[in-house]
């Protein structure tokens, strides 16, 4: 064996400080990106998390401008020395403080693709520069060899019956939730609101004219979405959501690139998962009287905290499901040397 091929099989971490993996170098500009764009809010009083409507404390931009230059440095240090234990572990922790910065991004998402503005461009553009971070900070974080050319992708599998069973749990789940839009959006009454009430208060809050358009054809956008997040949902438990399907003829029988289903999957898992599980927490507690549900614009408390539970429970429910999917799915399509059998 020649020297040439001998260090083409050496994992990136442990080559010499002359080689570093670009996603580590990716790193360190990141990191410089994210601390000045921080500061630069810091420095103007611009709120770097919660839009301009909210007033956001100081530290928290602080704590921004933190993220970034830790990053700078962590990522510098693995260029200098190596991906050491603890300096993986360090990546790691920064790379969860990001997505936990990119909160909301999501959200952004769907607002722009119905129209809506967004809450404030700073804290949109945070939330994809965040996203970024986390996704360049977990890339660096990965011990891994570099691809050889003999590597091949597994055939297309289905998940285990332990996966479907997520799966059809995370489907049942947007069943009443897309019950109660589905009658608002017929002109229904649900927990004392009827539709035309419902759709006044869309418009009081700043809902675009294509939202309001949808819904008085008796049509809810988020079911739409729902609708849209079952499908992946099972495209990432069952084969065919590893190959093009046939009518789309250029593509036709070709493998899908796995950031196509896994980069929607994540960003709906961090958001919709610790929003549900808190919103469902929030719901139990005003359940149990020790915390107040406001009645915002239903007639009573009671009735707001009955929509609360249902659509807290979906998103719940949904989110831990597709973070399950998003797992197996990742498991399973992973390139391997040698052929791969049945994971879930």
């Amino acid at each position: 064996m020649t020297s040439s091929t001998a260090g083409s099989n050496t994992p990136w971490h442990a080559r010499g400080p002359g080689q570093p993996h670009r996603a580590v170098r990716s790193t360190v500009l990141w990191g410089v990106t994210y601390a000045g764009f921080a500061l630069v809010c810091v420095r103007s009083g611009t709120p770097l998390f919660l839009g301009p409507a909210a007033s956001e404390p100081s530290w928290l931009g602080w704590a921004g401008v933190a993220l970034g230059v830790l990053s700078t440095l962590s990522g510098a240090a693995v260029l200098r020395y190596g991906l050491r234990p603890a300096l993986r572990g360090l990546l790691l922790a920064l790379c969860a403080l990001a997505g936990l910065a990119a909160f909301g991004l999501l959200m952004d998402v769907i607002t722009l693709l119905f129209g809506q503005g967004v809450d404030g461009r700073a804290s949109a553009a945070n939330h994809v520069l965040a996203a970024a971070g986390a996704l360049l900070l977990a890339t660096a974080a990965r011990p891994v060899d570099r691809p050889r050319d003999d590597d091949r992708a597994p055939a297309p599998s289905a998940a285990s019956g332990a996966v479907h069973l997520a799966a059809w749990a995370g489907t049942l789940a947007f069943l009443p939730y897309a019950g109660m839009k589905l009658v608002w959006a017929c002109g229904g009454t649900f927990a004392g609101v009827s539709g035309a009430q419902m759709r006044e208060a869309s418009r009081r809050n700043g809902a675009s004219d294509l939202w309001l358009a949808l819904e008085s054809r008796g049509l809810d956008a988020t079911v739409l979405l729902a609708a849209v997040g079952v499908f992946l949902l099972w495209g990432l438990v069952r084969p065919w959501g590893q190959v093009f399907p046939r009518w789309t003829p250029a593509l036709r029988g070709r493998r899908v690139p796995r950031w196509l289903p896994l980069t929607p999957a994540l960003l709906g898992a961090a958001t919709l998962a610790p929003y549900g599980v808190l919103g469902t927490a929030y719901s139990a507690l005003a359940t149990a009287g020790v915390m107040t549900m406001r009645r915002g614009d239903f007639p009573s408390s009671d009735d707001a905290l009955l929509v609360a539970w249902i659509g807290t429970a979906a998103f719940a429910v949904y989110g831990l499901a597709l973070t399950v999917c998003a797992r197996s799915y990742w498991v399973r399509t992973r390139r391997s040397p040698v052929p791969a059998g049945r994971i879930g």
